[in-house]
């Protein structure tokens, strides 16, 4: 009787039981997986992608701009070191100005470290860099808000505008405790904008006017009508010849988060409450059964409405909301930074800005806030840099991010990426 013992191949290496997956080979494919990431045209990379060229297309400008840089290549092939040097300078210097004025300014830091400057004038790039975001917070998450249901709000500026004369209203008209007071302020600037940020979700939802047109046109009334209410007698401060408005009472001002610091430092409360509004607005999205209706309708309105959902309801709904989130920027600015009486200019452009910054947040209220923080940089550092850096590069870059952000198409043919699973991802709202 003979037992069948066969013996084990030399040319081919044992199975092991105990394979853990940490052997070597196992390695290269984490970082090829990792590569592909890199080179895909995924909505991280886009983003990133965007940023840099942005940069890069800023230095290009910065250096076409500068006679001194563009003299020195009028002989770049006798002595290219000339040139190259310059331009090497001049984008480094602009740029280290922009980080310094948004950031830490490394000569600060130096009369910090000889005790001949304060801690709190160490944080004052970082304290404008957090007041120019805390609006942008709010107006970001008003158009990201209406993007997720197929709206494209344009009225977050005419909506800030309503909040900020609610807030003001409020804030000088009332004599009350600050613990009322001041919320009390806070509600009736979110409430003065979602009144206006519903009128283009009513006439979508009833006539079936596009909400771009009716809300750009909105945003001219509430220009104008802010140039009015200003001037009138109810409004118009008592002391001051100048378009501006009375003050808010003492009872109303957002307290200065970092005055035991110094009182130079500007940012306020509003800051914490624009957070406060982000995780708000990530819960209703996420968490609640309006939001659910919300992105239903904004992927697929016609199957919402089969399924039951009321359309216009929601359109209606979701613009008054978020005309409540960009209300809370005015309020923030009106009880904040124009605690001392707002005019024409105190609103700036946040409200066009938060559109940029939906973009660039992906209508993600953690994004949001990150690009409302760049946004914020961009524009303490350009400011801080005056007259070294020109103003109107921060919007250029502004611009520029943009414009790579709603095309990520343009990103993937520049840098040759390749096309992810499932195609390139996009905002869009529906009905154009």
């Amino acid at each position: 009787m003979s037992t069948d013992t066969t013996a084990p191949n030399a040319d081919q290496p044992a199975e092991s039981s105990n394979d853990t997956g940490d052997s070597p080979e196992a390695k290269p494919n984490f970082m090829r997986l990792f590569g592909r990431y890199l080179t895909e045209a995924n909505s991280v990379m886009v983003t990133v992608y965007s940023l840099l060229l942005a940069f890069l297309i800023g230095a290009i400008l910065l250096i076409v701009s500068d006679e001194y840089v563009r003299s020195t290549y009028t002989y770049f092939f006798a002595r290219p070191q000339d040139a190259l040097s310059a331009s090497w300078y001049l984008v480094r210097d602009s740029y280290l100005a922009l980080f310094e004025g948004a950031i830490l300014n490394l000569n600060t830091l130096d009369r910090y470290s000889t005790g001949t400057a304060e801690f709190g004038d160490l944080l004052r790039p970082l304290s404008e860099t957090l007041t120019y975001a805390t609006p942008l917070i709010f107006t970001g998450l008003a158009v990201g808000l209406a993007f997720r249901a197929g709206l494209f709000n344009i009225g977050a500026q005419g909506q800030m505008i309503f909040g900020m004369l609610g807030a003001l209203i409020v804030g000088f008209a009332l004599d009350l405790p600050a613990v009322i007071h001041l919320p009390l302020a806070i509600i009736a600037g979110a409430v003065a904008g979602a009144a206006f940020g519903a009128v283009p979700g009513v006439l979508k939802a009833t006539t079936g006017a596009h909400e771009v047109i009716s809300s750009i046109m909105l945003n001219n009334i509430a220009g104008l009508f802010l140039v009015w209410a200003i001037g009138t007698g109810f409004l118009h401060s008592e002391t001051k010849t100048d378009l501006i408005t009375k003050p808010v009472d003492a009872s109303a001002v957002m307290p200065k988060l970092l005055s035991g610091l110094s009182e130079s430092l500007r940012v306020n409360w509003a800051l914490l409450l624009g957070i406060a509004a982000a995780v708000f607005t990530w819960w209703l999205l996420s968490r609640s059964t309006f939001g659910f209706r919300i992105r239903a309708v904004g992927f697929n309105e016609h199957a919402s409405a089969t399924a039951g959902m009321r359309i216009g309801s929601t359109y209606t709904t979701t613009m008054a909301v978020a005309g409540g989130l960009a209300g809370l920027a005015g309020a923030a600015l009106s009880l904040g930074v124009g605690s001392a009486g707002i005019t024409t200019n105190t609103a700036l452009e946040y409200g066009f800005d938060g559109i940029t910054v939906a973009l660039l947040g992906r209508a993600n209220p953690g994004g949001i806030v990150g690009a409302a923080l760049l946004f914020g940089a961009l524009k303490a550092g350009a400011l801080s840099a005056q007259p070294d850096v020109p103003v109107d590069i921060s919007t250029l870059l502004q611009a520029t991010i943009v414009l790579f952000i709603a095309a990520p198409a343009l990103v993937k043919a520049i840098l040759h990426l390749r096309t992810p699973r499932g195609g390139l991802v996009t905002l869009e709202a529906k009905g154009w």
